[in-house]
């Protein structure tokens, strides 16, 4: 059925009033324990921006930046402006983009957990190799093994919680991952706050700890059970069946599972999901899994988390002050997200993700004004004003935290239909590791080169986002995942572009098969 123009993907008849079940321990402790996944990707944005700050560091594998920084009037926009540097922390990013694509299969034809599993090895290894490299060479190895891991945790933990989590509560689960996430980057500057003063090897012990979140990750990946979805996908309905009652702490789950069902027998009619992917029917989907995680680096947030350290030095503030300014942060990042948790499930994702956008636009733009007016090349911030950049910073990351953070990976994750929903993860993640990498490389340059513009480029997505939400993105609250499908035949712009709704045969609640419908992809 690949390629042709058929019906929509995804259930015939809204069945989500059926639905029964309850929030049982069972799903929040296997939502727990998938969701660490995301600590492994935090905890490398949070300790990258430290340790390219750190002498020990700099002098051994980066000797050129490192003279620039003990210069006594340096650039205060140029002095880490080094392409071998940006590379250290880039490099992770371009590997992951790769690794994600080959996850997708992976993924689908084995499971969920299998990718997990493949995320927390190779996270594991590569930790171990950067903090016992020896040269540049072991260091980028041991970055691009990392990159393997959170490209195979990034395709998979989301769909995980996406798929465990009852349809009311899904959002608020599905953010476990950013609250991960926010957590590894928060320890992560807790360590490198502490490892900076053991020079010159503290570098080593802020990468070598990486392996805890990826042990933690491979022993979740072990002892968590497979997703109801996932196991009927291959096969095996009546295990599929078990473990749905198991999480929904009931065995009426008819409904539930007749969805499940019908959506993997269009899934396993599919042969080429990222071919299918592109056809009209999945336009809107495809959208979203393009524009909500470019947006989401486009907010600048990455810039700030990974080279927190390097920014607020740019900015005047001293080494320790630096740092713990950067940990300040972490810690709000972290805050912030749970507010996302309890809201989201109440006041929607349309609400957060434009007051959130609305939040941070302020926010960059007075950070550039202060930063031109009172910053120039060679000059030092005052203590007060100082003070109000960190705050303003803060602000900042806490729109991110209860917005487009975590609504950036949770929206993409449970829009699309079980047939491409593998194949749309690795599109998400892809784009975002994708954006990642260029920000990430090009970022010191860009903040040479544009100054405090910077700020001002950022807020300038960040307002084109907000309007794209306000226009395209249907609220997805409370929408069953099986039936994302019937959301976008209702929005006033996708419902031209979605073909229209097969025949249904009453008796059944099954689609027809003999009815071609509307128009050709």
């Amino acid at each position: 059925m690949a390629g042709g123009s058929f019906g929509p993907a995804g259930v015939a008849k809204e069945r989500a009033e059926q639905y029964q079940g309850k929030v049982t321990s069972y799903v929040i402790i296997a939502c727990i324990v998938a969701a660490v996944g995301g600590s492994i990707f935090g905890y490398d944005i949070g300790i990258s921006g430290g340790v390219t700050s750190m002498d020990g560091f700099l002098e051994k594998f980066f000797p050129t930046v490192y003279k620039n920084k003990m210069r006594a009037h340096e650039n205060n926009y140029c002095k880490y402006n080094n392409q071998g540097l940006a590379a250290f922390t880039s490099s992770l990013y371009l590997a992951g983009l790769v690794a994600t694509l080959v996850a997708s299969p992976v993924t689908r034809i084995y499971g969920r957990r299998a990718s997990i599993i493949c995320g927390g090895i190779s996270f594991l290894i590569g930790a171990t190799l950067n903090a016992s490299a020896v040269n540049l060479a072991m260091l980028l190895l041991g970055r691009i093994m990392l990159g393997v891991g959170i490209g195979f945790g990034n395709q998979a933990v989301p769909l995980y919680l996406s798929e465990m989590a009852p349809t009311h509560l899904r959002g608020g689960l599905n953010m476990m991952f950013q609250l991960a996430t926010t957590l590894g980057i928060f320890s992560a500057n807790m360590i490198n706050y502490g490892t900076e003063k053991l020079h010159p090897w503290g570098w080593r012990l802020s990468l070598g700890l990486a392996a805890f979140p990826a042990i933690l990750m491979t022993v979740g990946g072990i002892l968590l059970p497979e997703t109801p979805n996932s196991l009927i996908e291959r096969g095996s309905k009546e295990k599929g069946r078990k473990v749905l009652e198991k999480i929904r702490g009931t065995e009426n789950v008819s409904a539930e599972f007749q969805d499940m069902i019908d959506a993997s027998e269009f899934a396993n009619s599919i042969k080429h999901p990222f071919r299918n992917i592109l056809e009209r029917r999945n336009r809107p989907q495809l959208v979203m899994a393009i524009f909500m995680p470019t947006f989401q680096i486009l907010t600048g947030i990455n810039s700030i988390l990974f080279y927190a350290p390097v920014l607020f030095q740019s900015m005047g503030f001293g080494k320790n002050a630096a740092l713990y300014s950067s940990a300040l942060t972490g810690a709000v990042l972290a805050s912030s997200t749970l507010v996302s948790i309890a809201l989201v499930d109440r006041w929607g994702r349309r609400v957060l993700l434009i007051g959130g956008g609305i939040q941070m636009i302020i926010c960059q733009v007075i950070v550039a004004i202060i930063l031109g007016v009172k910053l120039g090349n060679n000059a030092e911030l005052s203590k007060s004003f100082s003070v109000l950049v960190v705050v303003v910073v803060c602000l900042f990351v806490a729109a991110f935290g209860w917005s487009w953070g975590p609504l950036g990976w949770t929206v993409p994750s449970e829009v699309f239909p079980l047939e491409t929903r593998s194949a749309g993860q690795s599109i998400t993640v892809a784009v975002n590791l994708f954006f990642t990498f260029v920000i990430a490389q090009s970022f010191l340059s860009l903040l040479c080169g544009l100054k405090f513009g910077i700020f001002l480029f950022f807020a300038g997505w960040i307002t084109v986002m907000t309007i794209f939400v306000y226009v395209f993105l249907p609220e997805t609250k409370g929408v069953p995942i099986e039936e994302m499908i019937l959301m976008w035949r209702k929005h006033w712009f996708w419902k031209k572009i979605v073909p229209g709704y097969p025949e249904v045969d009453e008796s059944t609640g099954r689609q027809s098969n003999s009815v071609e419908l509307g128009r050709a992809v």
